[in-house]
């Protein structure tokens, strides 16, 4: 089923570069050209605004983040992107899972009681091992993640950590795959060896991630 549902976003967004108006690709590459000129103008302060923003969208459990970390990887490169989006997504996903544990708790446990007890058993069976699967290979959506486990006994820092590591893999696809993106100049750059190994890794990432899953649990 991921599978196909990758497949298929592939052939929308080749479809979607192909058949772009005249003149849509060009307009994205001007305001691309223009926020990479405010950022070398002010690089801390585009940095801290885009951390900041990063980190209330993962807390609020606003959409967005994805395309913020396509815009990372264009704009701040691998290094510093991987320190800015792993930061923020982390800071994001702790303060969600300490709200959801200090305030939102019984809305929570009345509201997804069903995913509550599969995480309950999960925790219960392989502790932190489960949510670092749940982050490599996120059987959850991400904003869940972190309400649920608000409602278990993981430590904060521990959490922290865990979270951390465990989204490195899918951040530093991403960040490439935006320095990719923002490499188009023509159509006919979709075609590139870089695009082409951008759209690998995308699809490699699940597979590989529930491998290094099966490997940990298995030693």
């Amino acid at each position: 089923m991921r599978k196909l549902l990758f497949a298929t976003l592939v052939v929308v967004f080749v479809l979607l570069i192909i058949y772009l108006p005249p003149g849509s690709l060009a307009a994205l590459q001007h305001y691309q050209a223009q926020f990479s000129a405010w950022h070398h103008q002010h690089p801390l302060q585009t940095a801290f605004a885009f951390f900041v923003i990063y980190v209330l969208i993962t807390t609020l459990s606003i959409p967005g983040a994805t395309l913020l970390t396509l815009l990372a990887g264009s704009q701040f490169g691998l290094i510093q992107g991987t320190v800015l989006v792993a930061l923020a997504a982390t800071c994001g996903a702790t303060l969600a899972m300490l709200i959801s544990r200090y305030l939102l708790r019984h809305w929570v446990q009345q509201r997804f009681a069903a995913p509550m007890s599969a995480i309950n058993r999960g925790m219960e069976r392989e502790g932190l091992y489960y949510l670092f699967a749940l982050r490599l290979t996120p059987v959850f959506p991400f904003f869940l993640i972190n309400l649920l486990m608000g409602l278990t006994s993981v430590n904060t820092l521990r959490y922290f950590a865990v979270s951390l590591v465990g989204m490195l893999p899918a951040i530093v696809v991403y960040l490439n795959a935006g320095r990719e993106l923002s490499q188009l100049r023509t159509l006919s750059d979709i075609l590139s060896p870089g695009m082409m190994l951008m759209f690998i890794l995308l699809g490699l990432l699940p597979l590989v991630s529930r491998r290094i899953v099966r490997l940990l649990r298995k030693s």
